[in-house]
Order: structure tokens, then sequence, then C-alpha cells
């Protein structure tokens, strides 16, 4: 596919757009979670750890059910992987709010049943699904707009969920929450899956256990398997625990709700470079860089005086910083491996992905309640930034011998 036949694609150009909405809602109502932690602890007597493990548990489901809508949108399609998850999604909100709503049925609502939702509606299965439908040369900027107009909803999310919590409550903040969810299963409807005359890649007769087989025999995917985890550690850690930490330093709640409105600002800027620079200069040199500076932004972020302007910086540093992994690791993948499976294969690496976030989401609230501050679990983000930075180096960013022979 040209890149003029790219831009006279009405289903490339239509899937692309419902997959930006898509991803701006889901990830949206994702990333304020950490807002509605005060409530909880007021209203449910839910604790730092209880909090954290639910946030956890949810995005282990979140990691485990992408493979599975990887493969639902693979082989019927995305519209179905995405509109089945928005369900679940809706579901967890909804039980939230009207109950039970404590103890185990907390961490169902909060983990188990969210977390299979953002497995088909947050970034993977709809940037997946757009990348089948764009050659290599403009692959990985389609990807990157998916994450910049998706993470839009990162910049707005907050600021609403800061005013409506505050007139309104958290319960209704969550019903608003449930409604924009069905929205988002609407645009799902459009998020489609290339025919097989609309393909930008050869037909190709590999099977689904050829795919993983391959994948797990090519050691730079096991590379950048294991790179990704990292990712999620970072942004879990932050996004589910930095409301209180900025509070535990003498800040007000609202640079909270700055710090992720900054975030999803600036993820855009971020985003979009990355997408643009992976279409011209190494990927694994980008990932590196960007996991080294992550490192740089917790570092000055932790050891300077509390301070609003200290908060504000690190929104925006490590706003840039956010997704910007994903169009570079994304792009490594289809490149390795082709499209055909590119939902399966991406969806595997965001599970580990997820595990991460886990680990970030509950380690954060334990060593808080064990030691009555974040600092280990920033001391191990840091280290965690350097393993990154050099383990996507051996990477060899390259198609395997099976497309080179096709």
């Amino acid at each position: 596919m040209t890149s003029d036949k790219f831009f006279r694609s009405k289903t490339a150009i239509v899937t692309l757009f419902a997959a930006c909405f898509v991803v701006l809602i889901s990830l949206g109502v994702r990333q304020v979670f950490g807002l509605f932690f005060i409530d909880f602890n007021e209203s449910l007597k839910i604790s730092n750890t209880a909090f954290g493990f639910a946030i956890g548990i949810q995005m282990l489901m979140w990691g485990l059910t992408g493979p599975i809508f990887g493969a639902v949108a693979d082989r019927y399609g995305g519209h179905v992987a995405i509109i089945s998850a928005f369900i679940f999604y809706t579901l967890g909100i909804y039980f939230l709010y009207t109950g039970p709503n404590t103890g185990i049925f907390f961490q169902i609502h909060m983990g188990l049943l969210i977390g299979i939702g953002l497995g088909g509606t947050a970034i993977s299965i709809p940037m997946s699904v757009v990348g089948k439908h764009f050659p290599l040369s403009t692959r990985t900027i389609a990807m990157s707009i998916v994450t910049a107009l998706g993470s839009f909803g990162y910049f707005l999310s907050p600021i609403f969920t800061n005013y409506s919590l505050k007139e309104y409550g958290w319960n209704y903040t969550l019903f608003i929450f449930s409604l924009i969810l069905m929205i988002g299963l609407i645009a799902a409807y459009f998020v489609r899956s290339p025919s097989e005359s609309e393909s930008v890649e050869k037909k190709s007769d590999q099977s689904f256990k050829e795919a993983l087989t391959e994948a797990f025999r090519t050691k730079s995917y096991i590379l950048l398997v294991s790179g990704f985890f990292v990712c999620g550690f970072h942004i879990t850690l932050v996004g589910t625990h930095v409301p209180k930490y900025v509070i535990d330093r003498g800040l007000e709640d609202w640079t909270a709700a700055a710090i992720l409105s900054l975030i999803g600002l600036f993820n855009i800027f971020g985003s979009l470079l990355s997408g643009y620079l992976s279409a011209k200069m190494s990927k694994k040199i980008i990932l590196s860089g960007i996991y080294f500076l992550r490192g740089i932004s917790i570092i000055l972020f932790i050891f300077t005086p509390a301070s609003n302007v200290s908060a504000f910086l690190f929104g925006a540093s490590f706003g840039f910083l956010w997704l910007s992994t994903v169009p570079a690791t994304s792009g490594i993948v289809a490149h390795m491996f082709g499209t055909k499976y590119l939902g399966l294969l991406y969806g595997i690496v965001f599970l580990s992905h997820q595990i991460g976030s886990f680990f970030g989401a509950y380690l954060g609230g334990l060593f808080h309640d064990l030691y009555g501050s974040y600092d280990y679990a920033w001391y191990l983000a840091i280290a965690l930034s350097v393993f990154a930075a050099i383990i996507h180096l051996p990477i060899k960013e390259e198609p395997v011998l099976r497309l080179k022979t096709e």
C-alpha cells in the first residue's frame, strides 16, 4: 500500500479515529482511580494496601486478557473484541457505585471486571487493529496518533474528576463514567480490522501456534517483553500513588490532579514525537533513552524540595515519556513478525507490562503501609529505569527469517 492509498483508504481512516476515541475514553477513566482513594478510604474503609492490591489485580487482568482479546481481534475483528471488553468495563464501574462494594466485592469490581475491560479497550487492541491497516513506512506514526489523541483523555479526565468529586461525590462521578463508557462501546463498532483485499501485507498461512513458537524463539522479542515490564511498573506506580505521595509531602490535592492532567497533556507531544522518530531512526535507541530519562525525572522529583513547581515539572517531564514507549515497542513487534498476529504478540508483550503494573501498584501501597513512605518504591523504580535502558540495546530490529524468505 502506497502512502497515497494510505490517505484514500476510508476504512483505515475511520478505524484510526474510532480507535483514538475508544482509547481516549478507556484510558481517561482508568487514569483517575487514584483520585478516588481518599473517598474510598473514608466511605468504604479501603486501606492503602487493599486499594493498591485491587489496582494490581486490575493491571494483571488487563494484561492476562490482552492476548485473549488480541486473538479474538485477529480472528473475528477488532470491533468484536473491543465491544465485548467494554461490557465488562461498564459492569465493573456500575457495580462499584451501586454496591456491594467492600472487601472481596471491591477487588472483584475494581480489580477483576475493570481489568478485563481494559484488556480489550485500552491501547493494545485498538492500536494493533490500526497497525494492520498501515504499511511499515507509516505504521508507527499511525500508532502514535492513537496513543497521543487517545491520551487526551488523560488530560481531560483528572480535571473533570477533581471537580465532580468535590461537587457531587464519588458515586455520581462513577455514574457519569458508566455513561461515558457506553459511548465508547458505540465507537468500538467502527474499529474494524482490514479485509483481505485491504491488507497491507501478503497473505500468510502461519498458524496461531507457529506464531507463538516463532516469537518465543526470537531473543529480541524476549528482551522486548522483559523491558516492557518496567514501563508498567513506572506508570502504575505514578498513576496510582502520586496523588497520595504529594499530599504526604504537604501539597494540596489539586496538585495531584494537576500532575495527572499534565501527564496527559505532555504525553500527546511525547507520543507523537516517538512515533515520528520511530519511523526515522532506531526504535531500540529511542526506548533506551526514554527509560533512562524516566529515571532522571523520578530522581529530580523525589530529591528536590516539595513544591508545586517541582510537581508540575515532574508531571510535564514524565508525561512526555509516559506512553512514548508504545509506538516504538509495538512497531518493533510488527516489524519483526508482520501484522497477522499483531494483536496476540503485542498482547503478550503488554502482559509483561501489566505484571510490572501489578507490582507498581501493590508494592507502592505495601511499602507505604510498612514504612510510612513511598521511598523504597521510588528507589526500585529508578533501578528498573537503568535495567530497561540497558536491556533494549541488544535488540535486533529486523524481520524474522520467515518474512525475509517471503
